[in-house]
């Protein structure tokens, strides 16, 4: 377990961990309380909180989840970290939690072969831009943007394309 170290005031501290499968319904309710992400069945975050828990992290305060990126290695490139979801709740945003909770991911043991860090970001998604080319100039590294999935490949109407961040390689 990462803690962020508790100042001199009384301010509750952050607690940066990897999930648990207790974590998964709170998960899924952080991520339909931003109102932006896509929702994923609960299963998947179960599923996600149990199977990929080592390549992710929640952040908690005061017993509630305020704070949670679901990430994986990609299987064709070990040596990076795809971010699927980054979520924060509305209380906790503005603060920086997004950048304290990839760099507290990356810093865990089994991702210490990381040297990319990959993300799809909608066009509308300016505060993931803002997080991905911020994490590129903290961390002295690339950012690329590539296309990726154009809006008529999905199912539904009205889904944006997706564009490749890749920040890379890792200055560690």
């Amino acid at each position: 377990m990462i803690e962020r170290k508790k100042g001199e005031d009384a301010a509750p501290r952050d607690l940066f961990r990897e999930p648990e499968l207790d974590d998964g319904k709170k998960v899924w309710e952080l991520v339909k309380s931003t109102g932006v992400l896509d929702l994923n069945s609960s299963y998947q975050y179960l599923m996600w909180c149990t199977y990929f828990a080592k390549t992710s992290i929640v952040v908690e305060k005061n017993d509630k989840i305020v704070g949670f990126i679901s990430g994986f290695i990609k299987p064709e490139s070990p040596d990076t970290l795809f971010v699927w979801q980054v979520a924060v709740a509305k209380s906790e945003r503005g603060r920086g939690l997004a950048t304290q909770m990839l760099q507290h991911l990356l810093e865990q043991d089994a991702l210490q072969d990381v040297q990319f860090v990959e993300a799809t970001i909608s066009p509308s998604n300016i505060p993931s831009q803002r997080l991905f080319r911020g994490l590129s100039r903290k961390w002295n590294a690339n950012l690329n943007i590539m296309p990726c999935f154009k809006a008529e490949d999905f199912p539904e109407q009205g889904h944006e394309d997706e564009l490749i961040h890749l920040i890379g390689p890792l200055n560690k």
